[in-house]
């Protein structure tokens, strides 16, 4: 029982980074999931993410 606990915890980790993933890109932002991070580089980054609410929210729990 604790290894399909994991398992769905894990999967919506995953769920959760490539929702971060798709978002940026419909912006234009360059995104990649490394490991457990998802790191994100383009010009204008830091602009597009102080002023874009749904790019900050992204891959957060709905």
């Amino acid at each position: 029982m604790i290894e399909r606990l994991r398992a769905l915890v894990v999967e919506r980790v995953e769920a959760r980074r490539r929702g971060i993933v798709a978002a940026a890109g419909a912006l234009g932002v360059e995104a990649r999931v490394e490991g457990e991070v998802v790191r994100l580089s383009g010009p204008g980054l830091k602009r597009r993410w102080m002023g874009d609410l749904a790019l900050r929210e992204a891959g957060r729990g709905r």
